[in-house]
């Protein structure tokens, strides 16, 4: 629903932003935020912006002057990205803020998958009272071998921020080392060993692939591609390790393969009631991010964005707008979210060049079926043209600055 005038108005022009926190976010991210600008807490009313980690917002009712949400994280499950895009609220994630840190759990989970570690600590603690443990534990030991990672091949599904960082650590520790990703940047790109292999399909890493592990989000084209299908499809013995979502794997598929022997070993960052008994699974209690240096970097890169997003309009990191930054050189700059249709940007440059003002800089981006502009002029925005810009149809709401 598009915002009134009055309502716009009112939001640009008021001296103190009000930013929501949904979750404890680290006092490294909220002090990035200028006091004297804006107001944030866990209390506030009529926020112009919210900041999430985990909390779902699916239920939420999201008031008039809502204009940002960010995500301390790379996820967005927990909020409703296209409900938001429909009402011009720019939904931003933090990319490659938690990157290390689950890289570095993506190297345990390698070990884990390769040696029955946690199974001999468990051993151990169940048999504390045996007098003769030094003893015994030579003796019974052989039970929790396993086997080494070097030379062993490792498939990575999804060469993104944490994926890429994930091939080119396994290189170094001796893997061969083969991925793919349909949706490759070119940045990513930049940043892999050139000795990884990149694969045209998934299938080529099944049919090489000695462990898989998955860094790609849950969409309807991911969900369940760890199947009975997939699966047979892959080596025997393989081991497979997802941090990345519990819905990727299918559970019961995956049980089957695990007690028929075709997947050695299982470990996930997401225990459900189905994997938590399954044999040769490590449940992890959702560690991925879970660092001190995760938190505050993905809570830093949040604050940056609504900041940014707050005083010019720029949009980076948006996972329902485009990506689109001018300069602020002007004076003042109009920001429109509408639909990525036709003529709607001719009718916004006609409305503005229409009251004899001069468009100083112009920006506009699309993704999917939403789009975002700025426009940027010298002189002061008459109130008058703001209801003419909200009554283009396909735009959703018009904020000047």
């Amino acid at each position: 629903m598009n915002q009134k005038p009055e309502n716009i108005v009112g939001n640009v022009n008021k001296t103190m932003k009000k930013i929501k926190l949904m979750n404890k976010i680290a006092t490294v991210g909220t002090d990035v935020f200028d006091k004297a600008a804006y107001e944030v807490s866990d209390s506030v009313t009529n926020p112009d912006a919210i900041m999430v980690r985990s909390a779902s917002l699916h239920e939420m009712e999201y008031n008039d002057e809502l204009l940002a949400i960010s995500r301390a994280g790379a996820g967005v499950n927990n909020i409703p990205v296209e409900e938001c895009a429909s009402r011009g609220i720019v939904v931003f994630n933090t990319p490659g803020a938690n990157a290390n840190g689950v890289k570095e759990l993506a190297v345990t989970a390698l070990m884990l998958a390769s040696r029955d570690v946690v199974g001999g600590i468990e051993w151990v603690k169940a048999n504390a009272g045996d007098p003769n443990i030094a003893k015994t534990v030579e003796k019974e030991k052989s039970k929790f071998a396993g086997c080494e990672i070097l030379g062993k091949t490792l498939g990575v599904i999804g060469l993104g921020a944490i994926g890429g960082l994930v091939a080119n650590t396994a290189k170094n520790l001796g893997m061969k080392v083969v991925g793919c990703d349909p949706y490759l940047t070119v940045n990513a790109a930049w940043s892999l060993s050139s000795s990884v292999h990149h694969a045209d399909s998934y299938d080529e890493i099944y049919a090489v692939a000695d462990y898989i592990t998955l860094h790609v989000p849950a969409t309807s084209s991911t969900k369940g591609m760890i199947n009975k299908e997939t699966i047979a499809k892959m080596k025997d013995g393989v081991r497979i390790i997802n941090l990345a979502r519990a819905e990727l794997v299918n559970a019961a598929d995956m049980k089957e393969a695990l007690e028929s022997g075709k997947v050695a070993a299982y470990v996930t960052d997401f225990p459900t009631p189905d994997t938590v008994g399954m044999k040769n699974t490590v449940n992890i209690p959702h560690l991925g991010a879970s660092t001190a240096e995760s938190e505050d970097n993905c809570a830093i890169m949040a604050a940056h964005e609504l900041d940014e997003f707050l005083k010019s309009g720029n949009i980076k990191n948006s996972v329902n707008y485009p990506a689109v930054s001018i300069p602020h050189t002007g004076d003042h700059r109009i920001c429109l979210c509408h639909k990525n249709i036709a003529n709607v940007l001719s009718q916004i440059t006609g409305i503005v060049s229409g009251e004899g003002i001069n468009i100083e800089n112009f920006s506009n981006g699309s993704k999917g079926d939403y789009a975002y502009t700025i426009v940027e002029i010298k002189v002061s925005v008459p109130e008058k043209i703001i209801p003419k810009l909200e009554a283009i149809e396909g735009v959703i709401k018009v904020r000047v600055i």
